[in-house]
């Protein structure tokens, strides 16, 4: 997912087409904002006091996609990848060790397993486990908030791009 052209969503489907569609059109967005640059770059925060990066943003949607799909959706017993209760941010913390061929990696492979877990279900279908708040959703809801979350991150993505080397657009 490390290119510069996306999967056009189509204007005319059906409800599950159309919401998948725009799911993975914003995983590529994400992944066209990453495109081309080096660990460092992916690193470089925005500006004080944030604490935003593009790797930051990547470490924070797999774990986005584990915790709805995985854990909520599916009820998996599955720990959050780059936090915890000694540093809630985790994700938007990487270390000079940390790199984007692992969080790429991580974040790809919790894509699989999203798409993997909601291949079987209805929208309608209740997830099998809940979120903090111990309601159930469905897996529409789950697609739309997906759709939400990383819109709002791309526009981070976009700001923090065009910061690290001008380019904007696409």
């Amino acid at each position: 997912m490390t290119t510069t052209e996306r999967t056009m969503v189509p204007t005319i489907a059906g409800e599950r087409e159309m919401l998948e569609a725009w799911l993975d059109f914003h995983r590529e967005t994400l992944a066209v904002k990453c495109a081309g640059l080096g660990d460092e770059q992916l690193r470089e925060r925005s500006v004080p006091p944030s604490e935003l990066s593009l790797l930051g943003l990547v470490r924070h949607m797999a774990d986005v996609e584990r915790n709805w799909f995985r854990r909520v959706l599916a009820a998996e017993d599955a720990p959050p990848l780059y936090y915890g209760k000694e540093d809630p941010d985790g994700e938007f913390h990487p270390t000079g060790e940390d790199t984007w061929e692992a969080a790429h990696g991580a974040w790809l492979a919790e894509i699989a397993r999203a798409r993997e877990l909601a291949a079987s279900r209805t929208l309608d279908d209740r997830t099998a486990g809940t979120n903090t708040s111990g309601e159930p959703f469905n897996l529409r809801w789950i697609y739309v908030h997906m759709i939400e979350e990383y819109a709002r991150h791309n526009g981070h993505a976009d700001l923090l791009r065009e910061r690290i080397d001008g380019v904007t657009g696409f």
